[in-house]
This record gives C-alpha cells, sequence and structure tokens, in this order.
C-alpha cells in the first residue's frame, strides 16, 4: 500500500486557502474589467468615440509624445549606462541610488519636482512633459542596458581593436549589436511607461495634451461619457498588448547568444575616458537631483523671501476668516497613512493565503498564480475606472465604502506581494515538510512549522513594497476618492492646479514629505532584501 505524500495538505485546507484569494481576483479585477469591456464594446459607443477628432488627437498625442520621451531617455541613459558599467569610480554606488530613488517616486511628485526646476512659462506643456518622462525613466535605461554591459566579455572589444578599430567601430560593430535586446528591452519598457502616462500628464499637461489614461478620466468624471471613457480604455488595452507582442518579437529577432562574465570587470578610468565619464555622470546626476533639490528650495519660498510658512500651514485649510481651501493637507496625509497601513495589511494577508494555495494546488496553481499576475499587465486607471462603474448601484453601491481606495490599491500592490514569497516557499527542500511528517507531525502542521518562518522576511519585504505603491497611487484613486476623502497625490495635484504660490509652496512641501516616505521605504526594503538573499549588498540585482 503506497504511503500517502507528506507534502500534500489536506484537500479541505486548500480548497479554503484557494478560496480568498481567487473570491478577491474575480470580485474586484474580473468582474469589474468584464464590465468595462461589456459596455466598451457596444457599437454606439465606439461609432461614437472613433468619430470624434478629439479621439484621433489623442491618441496621436499619447503616440508621438511616448515616442519622442522614450529616444531622449535612451539618448540621455547610454551615456551614464556606459560609465557605471565599464568604469569604477567615486560615488558610483551614490548615482545608482539616486536614479532608482526618483525612479520609485510617484509620479505626481515628479511632475510637482519637474514645476519647481522650470521657470514659469515653461512649467506646463511639452517641454515639461518631455523633461519629466526622461528623468523618471533614466533609471530604467542605465539599469536595464547596464546591467548587460557590464557582463559582455572584454576580449571581443580587445580583439578588434588590435585588428586595428577605433573605438567608435568597435562599439558600432561588436558592443552594439551585442546591446541590443536589453536596448530593446529599455525602449520598450520606457514606451510603454510613456504611452500609459497618466500622473505626469494630470499634473502638466495643458489643454490638447492628453494621454489616453487621462482623457479616460476626463470623459468618465468629467463629462460623464462613461461609454467613451470605456472604449478608450479598451482601445489602450489592446494597443498594450499589440507592444507587448512586437516588443518581444524584436527582442527574440535582436538576441545574439554569448558568454557573459560572471563577474563585472570595471576599472578606474583613464587619460580622456576621465572626461566622458565625468561628463557623463555629471549630466546624470544634474538631471535627477536638480529637480529634488528644487522641490525643497520651493517649498521654502515666498515673495517675502525663504519661510517656514507653508510648512507651518500645512495644519490650516483657511485662506482668510471664514473662506476654506477646500483641502485639507494634514488629513490628506493622514488618510495616505492609513490607506497605506489597510492595503498593506489587505494585499500581505492575501498574498500570504495565496502563496500557500498556489504552492498546494501543483498545476492548477499556475493558473491561480497568472491570474493574481493580470493586474500587473493592466493600468490602475483601467482598474479603478472598472471599479467605478460596477460599485455604482445597489445592491453593490460601494462608492462611498471607506476600504474600496484601500482594496483597489491592494489589487495593484498584490503581484509583487505574491512574487516577494512565492519564490522562497518554492524553494524550500520537500524534504524538510517529509522529515516534519516523519517525526509524527500531520500535512498541515509540518507546513506550519517548516515554511511559515521562511515566508516572514519575503512578506515583511512585501508589506513595504505595498505601503510604498499605496501611499502614491494616483491612477485608481482618482476615480474611488470622494471629495473630502482626498489622498496625498490627490492633494497635491488639485493644490498645483490651484493659483498663488502659496499653494503651490504647500503642494512642494506635502511632496517633499510624500518623497521622502516613499525613499525611507523602498530603502528599507532594499536593505532587507540583501539579507534575504544572503548576498553581498554591492553584488546583489536591484530592480524595480
Amino acid at each position: 500500500m503506497a504511503r500517502p505524500d507528506p507534502n500534500r495538505l489536506p484537500r479541505w485546507f486548500v480548497a479554503a486557502v484557494t478560496l480568498p484569494p481567487l473570491l478577491f481576483l474575480v470580485l474586484f479585477y474580473a468582474w469589474p474589467f468584464v464590465t468595462l469591456m461589456w459596455r466598451g464594446l457596444s457599437a454606439d459607443a465606439v461609432s461614437e468615440t472613433f468619430g470624434r477628432d478629439s479621439t484621433w488627437e489623442v491618441l496621436w498625442f499619447t503616440t508621438w509624445q511616448a515616442v519622442a520621451s522614450t529616444l531622449l531617455t535612451l539618448a540621455a541613459g547610454l551615456g551614464p549606462a556606459w560609465a557605471v558599467s565599464r568604469f569604477e569610480f567615486r560615488g558610483r554606488r551614490a548615482l545608482l541610488g539616486l536614479l532608482t530613488a526618483v525612479f520609485v517616486l510617484p509620479t505626481v511628485v515628479v511632475g510637482a519636482a519637474i514645476i519647481a526646476v522650470l521657470p514659469d512659462s515653461m512649467d506646463r506643456g511639452v517641454w515639461a512633459i518631455l523633461g519629466a518622462h526622461v528623468v523618471f525613466n533614466l533609471a530604467v535605461v542605465v539599469r536595464t542596458v547596464g546591467a548587460v554591459w557590464e557582463r559582455l566579455p572584454l576580449g571581443l572589444e580587445q580583439a578588434a581593436a588590435t585588428l586595428g578599430a577605433g573605438p567608435w567601430r568597435v562599439f558600432r560593430t561588436v558592443t552594439l549589436p551585442l546591446l541590443r535586446p536589453a536596448i530593446a528591452s529599455a525602449t520598450a519598457i520606457v514606451f510603454l511607461f510613456t504611452f500609459t502616462s497618466y500622473g505626469v500628464i494630470r499634473v502638466l499637461g495643458t489643454t490638447g495634451r492628453a494621454t489616453i489614461e487621462v482623457e479616460v478620466w476626463r470623459r468618465a468624471t468629467q463629462l460623464g461619457d462613461l461609454g467613451g471613457a470605456a472604449v478608450l480604455a479598451v482601445l489602450q488595452l489592446i494597443v498594450l498588448a499589440a507592444l507587448v507582442v512586437v516588443s518581444t518579437s524584436i527582442q527574440r529577432r535582436t538576441a545574439r547568444t554569448v558568454d557573459l562574465v560572471a563577474t563585472p570587470q570595471r576599472r578606474r578610468p583613464r587619460g580622456r575616458e576621465r572626461w566622458y565619464v565625468g561628463l557623463s555622470v555629471g549630466l546624470a546626476t544634474v538631471l535627477v537631483a536638480t529637480p529634488l533639490l528644487a522641490l525643497i528650495e520651493r517649498s521654502l519660498w515666498s515673495r517675502d523671501g525663504y519661510t517656514l510658512r507653508a510648512w507651518r500651514n500645512l495644519g490650516n485649510d483657511e485662506i482668510r476668516p471664514g473662506l476654506t481651501l477646500g483641502i485639507d493637507p494634514l488629513g490628506a496625509l493622514w488618510r495616505s497613512v492609513t490607506t497605506a497601513m489597510w492595503a498593506t495589511i489587505f494585499s500581505v494577508l492575501l498574498g500570504a493565503i495565496a502563496i500557500v494555495a498556489i504552492s498546494a494546488l501543483g498545476r492548477a496553481g499556475k493558473l491561480l498564480d497568472a491570474g493574481l499576475m493580470l493586474p500587473l499587465g493592466t493600468s490602475a486607471v483601467t482598474i479603478g475606472f472598472g471599479m467605478l462603474i460596477t460599485f455604482d448601484s445597489d445592491p453593490f453601491d460601494w462608492r462611498a465604502s471607506w476600504w474600496l481606495v484601500p482594496i483597489g490599491h491592494a489589487l495593484v500592490a498584490l503581484p509583487f506581494v505574491v512574487r516577494s514569497g512565492l519564490g522562497v516557499v518554492r524553494a524550500i527542500d520537500p524534504d524538510l515538510r517529509a522529515a516534519a511528517a516523519t517525526l509524527g507531525a500531520p500535512p498541515i502542521r509540518a507546513w506550519a512549522t517548516t515554511t511559515l518562518p521562511m515566508m516572514r522576511r519575503p512578506l515583511a519585504i512585501a508589506a513595504g513594497l505595498a505601503a510604498a505603491i499605496s501611499l502614491g497611487e494616483f491612477g485608481a484613486t482618482s476615480f474611488l476618492s470622494r471629495t473630502g476623502s482626498d489622498t496625498l497625490p490627490i492633494a497635491i495635484e488639485r493644490l498645483l492646479g490651484r493659483t498663488g504660490g502659496s499653494f503651490q509652496a504647500q503642494a512642494f512641501a506635502l511632496s517633499a514629505i510624500l518623497a521622502a516616505a516613499t525613499i525611507t521605504i523602498v530603502v528599507l526594503v532594499d536593505l532587507a532584501g540583501g539579507d534575504v538573499s544572503g548576498t553581498k549588498r554591492g553584488d546583489r540585482a536591484r530592480r524595480r
């Protein structure tokens, strides 16, 4: 008689842990998504939307600004990618940390920082948008291309140089072909980010300068055109799916087989290399550091000179006696903190249960795993819009419920929680559970004693990521928050839209607080991640 598998959990337990994440996915993602598709595929809504000239203008602006932003980001990022991947110099790690810090900032903060650094005549419009996209996405190019560049074998370039090829010819004929897949990957990521840009456009865009995501929000919340908004949301999903297919095909065609070196062979720059490295690093540092410094400086500036007035007035929304601002900055800060706390609890709790379910389901767990990753490929605007139109009537009129915004944030953060813990659980040797079962522990207890302790630290890291995502979340919140329940990004965007230097100074002060909180959380997560992997901090891979 065959002995029962000590790693197999009872069926009732597997069903119990599978049900919560599955219901959550169906209720708050699949149902709103199907509702959105159903309304978007209405023949009248489709014909009416595509019959408007404004639709094509929005599609054209979305496309060309994404192309321009991507090309500018590549042009600005290849130089520092070469410097940090090929050379060892003082401040190299600081530059990488600075680029990463800017990349994790909420888009509203990046928009506010660009307003802070540009003169009043240029702080809104196309150039401001392109500049914000370059600053925000520079880390993608440096990290993605640099990660491959630093591990290319130097022997190929040295052999070409020995045969008489100059530096430019060596780069064009040897290095560039090997870097093409990484460049194609970075190009695709930056294009997707800029094509779906929302927070930056909301803050820096002007009339006629709206991306598809902003137009979805405008039609849904300002014009009451739910059908048109749904059509545009579906159109964006189709375009994004096509872009993923095209970018994957390009990467496959440009791939070259090469044996990457195990350890980067960086050296100190010599001769003219010092000038080129210094120029590349200096320009990148100025590009990303100046907006952050300007953000703090503008929060302290007023017509009377430098003052802490904007910071002191964060708790006072009264413009003059009897007249209130209608925006409560400190209240928004408190709501963001509480929302992030609940979103973190929801996402970590559901993520932990989902990790156990995926591991216990075997092959069927792949379906649940793939389903929980779907929100990662869907824009937050689409998620928020779908929830808005789904939960707006009885018996599911939940729009006024306090928990709907944290649920939306948890849906966005859940894929990161699952990915953080699933790899660790899968790496646990099944013999540990078999040994526990041999000692008399039933399957559930064997799982609890061998697997749950391993999940604590990945879930702690995931909690930090979920909190950071929730603090800066702007897309879904734009649809789900109601007047008087603004979170910090919403309050910043509203303050920046008011005329008057004092309002902008308050927006800059709130942006500085949000930036500091986000960077602190990500740094703590980064430090904890080093302990989990057991590798030295300087050698581990960093990724978003």
